[in-house]
């Protein structure tokens, strides 16, 4: 079994607009509501792909009870931890000329509350598969990433982490499956751009170094680079088209890529569906659905 760890999932109330000027009232042109987070993003694309994954995380509020029933009326299965206060977030994503967006906190994670994660963490076994995705709610300590991975040491299971900065460069040691930092947040942690392939290249293996298994890095419209533990590297151009929104796209990368290598344990199948799925999601609003993933993977 895939299991996803969303810590602070959010409704996310996505508006375009013709123009958007601070400061005055801006009119909308059209608005759609969606339901998850990272990890519940990827859960949705392996679910659309064919693969069953259960969504752990936090919810709280009627915000966590929407959240909690869009993602099992998507056919997942969820098993989240119910916080006693506050709610979850809502996120505004203004797609206009450039895109903007507005995240919420998102409650506050007690103790108790996060003993019950670990329970469920300590539930894994060999063969089962974790992902890891997103940023952390300033109420858990900044090693959680690090306390979650120490606690499967010693298991068989595929473990991915896509997150950024330190958050990222701490779970090296645990050695995870797979990572998936975009070129923007490898450029960040090598502190200068990358905008040479060769570069880009050198940087995703001194991270391999630190210890990551394998190193995929989403480069947007120019597709991704995998360089995989066995010594190969991989590289997928994506279809040009028209990207309707990048929310989501990473984590359905990250979602085909799994699903590529649960069907085939072939790591250039795996990164084929990876960008296809990724690609199918920018172009679309929401996440793509299977038949537009198999249609670009055809191609």
């Amino acid at each position: 079994m895939i299991y996803t760890v969303t810590f602070n999932p959010a409704v996310d109330y996505a508006v375009r607009a013709k123009s958007f000027v601070t400061g005055e009232i801006n009119r909308t042109a059209g608005e759609e509501i969606f339901f998850g987070g990272k990890g519940i993003n990827v859960s949705v694309m392996l679910k659309h792909l064919g693969v069953e994954s259960t969504a752990l995380g936090f919810i709280a509020g009627f915000t966590g009870d929407a959240i909690a029933e869009a993602t099992q009326g998507a056919g997942i299965r969820t098993d989240f931890v119910r916080l006693k206060n506050g709610f979850s977030r809502i996120n505004v994503k203004i797609e206009s000329d450039v895109e903007t967006a507005l995240n919420g906190l998102g409650p506050e994670i007690d103790g108790e509350s996060l003993n019950l994660l670990f329970e469920k963490i300590d539930r894994l076994t060999d063969g089962d598969a974790i992902v890891l995705a997103g940023s952390i709610p300033k109420s858990l300590p900044d090693d959680i990433y690090e306390i979650l991975l120490s606690r499967l040491s010693g298991k068989s299971v595929l473990t991915v982490v896509d997150a950024t900065g330190e958050l990222l460069i701490n779970t090296l040691k645990y050695k995870p499956f797979l990572i998936k930092p975009n070129l923007e947040e490898l450029s960040s942690l090598f502190g200068r751009p990358l905008t040479d392939g060769e570069e880009i290249r050198t940087c995703a293996a001194s991270l391999q170094k630190m210890g990551a298994r394998n190193v995929l890095v989403s480069l947007g419209a120019d597709g991704a680079l995998l360089l995989d533990e066995n010594g190969g590297t991989h590289a997928r151009r994506a279809r040009k088209g028209t990207t309707v929104s990048t929310v989501g796209a990473g984590d359905s990368m990250v979602a085909g890529f799994l699903a590529g290598w649960t069907e085939s344990e072939d790591y250039d199948y795996a990164l084929r569906l990876g960008v296809a799925a990724g690609s199918a999601t920018a172009f679309t609003s929401g996440i793509a659905g299977r038949e537009a993933v198999l249609d670009l993977l055809g191609e």
